[in-house]
């Protein structure tokens, strides 16, 4: 089963800034950047489940190649994107998210 996967508009702003950012380092790095992060969604799409429920029901897919991770929640049929944020992130952003 394919679940439909939504993105909060707060998590396309943590896409675009971090794109940016890897743009800035080296051309193309953003690119690459983004295809990691449609390989995850991909994964993610057919198995949410994949990763264990943890503060308030989210979930954590972590990014290879780049210290970012894809935070994340399942109901029903529906996979709901709240944020991809840097692994060293302050974790009150989540909170904040989910309230």
């Amino acid at each position: 089963m394919t679940y439909i996967v939504t993105v909060t508009p707060e998590a396309e702003e943590d896409l675009l800034q971090s794109f940016l950012w890897y743009e800035e380092q080296r051309k193309g790095l953003g690119h690459h950047f983004m295809l990691q992060i449609a390989a995850a969604m991909d994964l993610l799409k057919r198995d949410p489940h994949i990763h264990p429920e943890e503060y308030k029901g989210s979930r954590k897919h972590l990014i290879r190649r780049f210290p970012y991770k894809i935070i994340y929640i399942v109901e029903s049929e529906r996979m709901t994107v709240i944020a991809v944020i840097h692994s060293r992130r302050n974790p009150a952003l989540i909170e904040e998210r989910l309230t």
